[in-house]
């Protein structure tokens, strides 16, 4: 079988977030070395408008495979991706190992690809990935930095949606322990908490301090409070508090996919946040599952695209079982998918049919455009 990818087109857009979606208007992050690292602009709540790229690319037989970018890709990253793919034949590329080196811009190139290829093929992508374990993928409600009567109305309005998990972003500023508290005076033990300081709380002391009268009952689990570099203080921690401690390996920000091997060795952690290409996620996920761990997928609080990729990668894993972020729809004001993915109770339902099973909007796609496309 032969397909030939016959032309390429990358398309800018901002989409902004919804009103009251991020922090609270009294928080303000002003850690511009945070922003820098994560890719996020000037602040972090800047992130909303940094450029993401919508692929397209159209094979000889008329049939069009979709991707999105990471935000703030570089834009000759972008065009050399789509002059690395145009002009090869789908079915002669590795999936696996797909000729973009650029970590920002690979996974809109593998979803395009393998979109491509499941359309052609007449199946679902999770079943390019091996198969389905699951139909639907629990997802956590999610916000920014919040102070503690607003964490706990938006704790509540998740728990409504059906929500047993809220993820908050936080930093060594805030009052976790009142926002646990305010939570569970509106929740009782409705829902449950996962903080996610993106190490910002830097060390061992600092996140036992920080933790401090923080009920376990309240806590669902706590990612990322440390350095990276220090699996042996996640290990003090794991063992200090008795509250899951999850580790994220993210792809897009070149992380080493052998921090995974670290934190399985010392015994470091309960399980895995993973965002990246949907092979390597599976790969990933089935290493941890070898270790009798859990994981989920992370997010950069994504369009419909990236998201419905990370469904099928989610569906084909067999490991993911703790709620993945995947939220975007609660976060930007479109997903620029012509029909949005499916939540029921806090699950996303995984598209069926061909490829990705989603449709690119183009008015929306019109509507958010932030500038001259690349084509090739």
């Amino acid at each position: 079988m032969s397909l030939l990818i016959r032309s390429a087109i990358a398309t800018p857009v901002r989409v902004p977030a919804r009103p009251d979606s991020l922090n609270s208007r009294e928080v303000d992050d002003t850690d511009a070395d945070f922003a820098r690292r994560f890719h996020t602009g000037k602040t972090w709540q800047d992130f909303p408008h940094e450029v993401k790229w919508i692929i397209q690319l159209q094979g000889s037989d008329g049939r069009v495979g979709i991707g999105e970018t990471y935000r703030a890709a570089d834009p000759d990253h972008v065009e050399a991706a789509l002059q690395a793919v145009v002009g090869r034949d789908l079915f002669a590329l590795n999936w696996r190992a797909l000729p973009v080196p650029h970590a920002r811009v690979y996974d809109a190139i593998e979803s395009a690809v393998l979109d491509l290829a499941g359309q052609a093929l007449n199946v679902p992508v999770y079943q390019l990935l091996g198969g389905a374990f699951r139909p639907s993928v629990e997802c956590s409600g999610w916000t920014g930095r919040r102070t503690p009567a607003d964490a706990a109305r938006k704790a509540h309005e998740a728990m409504q949606r059906g929500h047993r998990v809220f993820k908050f972003k936080c930093s060594s500023e805030d009052p976790v322990r009142e926002w646990t508290e305010a939570i569970e005076a509106r929740c009782g033990q409705g829902i449950r908490i996962l903080l996610d300081p993106n190490q910002r709380w830097n060390d061992v002391p600092t996140t036992l301090r920080l933790m401090e009268g923080v009920r376990p009952e309240t806590m669902y689990a706590l990612e990322d409070p440390v350095l990276r570099s220090d699996i042996a203080g996640f290990r003090q921690i794991k063992s200090t508090l008795g509250i899951p401690l999850y580790l994220h390996v993210a792809l897009p920000y070149d992380q080493n996919p052998a921090d995974l091997l670290a934190g399985l060795r010392l015994d470091a952690v309960d399980g895995f946040n993973f965002n990246g290409p949907m092979f390597r996620f599976v790969e990933l996920a089935s290493t941890a599952a070898l270790a009798g761990l859990p994981c989920w997928h992370g997010s950069e609080v994504d369009l419909g695209i990236l998201e419905a990729s990370a469904l099928h990668a989610c569906a084909a894993a067999p490991s993911c079982t703790i709620p993945s972020d995947i939220f975007g729809e609660l976060v930007r004001e479109d997903d620029l998918l012509e029909a949005p993915i499916v939540f029921n109770r806090g699950f996303a339902q995984v598209p069926q049919g061909p490829g990705l099973g989603v449709r690119l909007d183009h008015s929306a796609l019109r509507r958010y455009q932030s500038g001259e496309p690349l084509e090739c």
